[in-house]
């Protein structure tokens, strides 16, 4: 099994380390642009190997002939965002990005699964299915399983109690029109209304939606730990064939009312990819939350229409 994870940057070199750890598949290939930097990531990782114990071989290299035939790709090259800058203010560069590096990657591994985690979210996965000519069941995007973490994140910290024992989804755009849906979480079985005041769970709910510009504000760059770790989960689901109910953003066909673009869904990852996406009845608050967000996607997807 073979991985390549293009850009070399937090996200993606997390995602190779992370990857590499698991011991799950035999080869990842790390490749970016910049001379010199995935080489040096890649060795420095195969070097820990002696020490962490694993096997996977890790290569890094500047030439997309090395990703050839591919299992899985993971699109993680783009600008990041720095403080005040929206995922859509992204769009122009990382448009240009993607439809460089996912076509010639694509063209090289005509079989492979793409995962995309470059921003804005939802429109690179448009860009990416595109541009790949894949069918949509192999083109998708990380970012539900990354705000549903932070969603568990803020309730762990505010309850007293383990992530462990939390079970909750946040559907819709990758942005700040997300809606977890606090109504249907779960401590334990126990469901998460009854536990804080509704006040303390619309904070949450914000503190979800505005995560990311939390950590940008922090850092002054975005977020690498977590969305490294949320992709990991998603590889490893593809390569054992786990089948795990992941938040991902799928292409949608009709589901919850919708056509014609990603959002963040309940989905079945296994060996085929997105297998199957699953519907969650929605209140009439929930599913007017999941318009709205459809309706800014669309029009995020528009403006990548228009730069292609």
């Amino acid at each position: 099994m073979k991985v390549t994870v293009i850009g070399a940057g937090n996200v993606g070199a997390t995602v190779a380390y992370v990857l590499a750890q698991k011991g799950i598949v035999n080869d990842i290939v790390l490749i970016d642009v910049l001379e010199g930097v995935p080489q040096g990531k890649a060795l420095d990782m195969y070097q820990s190997a002696a020490v962490e114990r694993y096997d996977t071989r890790i290569v890094g290299t500047n030439a997309y002939a090395d990703t050839k035939d591919s299992d899985i790709i993971v699109m993680t090259a783009g600008k990041p965002r720095k403080p005040g800058m929206s995922r859509e203010d992204l769009l122009d560069v990382n448009i240009a990005i993607v439809k460089d590096a996912v076509g010639k990657a694509a063209k090289l591994s005509p079989k492979a699964i793409i995962i995309v985690v470059s921003n804005p979210l939802d429109a690179m996965c448009y860009g990416a299915l595109k541009i790949s000519g894949f069918p949509a069941q192999r083109v998708f995007g990380m970012a539900g399983i990354l705000d549903t973490a932070r969603f568990r994140c803020f309730l762990s910290s505010a309850l007293n109690v383990s992530m462990k024992d939390i079970s909750a989804i946040v559907l819709g755009g990758h942005g700040d029109t997300m809606v977890p849906l606090a109504g249907q979480t779960l401590i334990g079985g126990v469901p998460l209304t009854s536990l804080l005041a509704k006040d303390k769970i619309d904070a949450i709910v914000e503190r979800t939606r505005n995560g990311g510009a939390e950590l940008v504000k922090l850092m002054g760059t975005s977020a690498w730990y977590a969305p490294a770790a949320a992709a990991v989960e998603m590889v490893e689901s593809i390569v054992l064939d786990q089948k795990r109910v992941l938040p991902c953003a799928a292409w949608l066909t009709g589901e919850y009312g919708h056509k014609d673009l990603y959002m963040g869904v309940p989905t079945i990852l296994g060996r085929g990819g997105a297998e199957k996406i699953l519907e969650i009845p929605l209140s009439a608050e929930e599913k007017a939350m999941f318009d709205a967000s459809a309706a800014k996607v669309l029009g995020t997807v528009k403006d990548t229409q228009a730069r292609m």
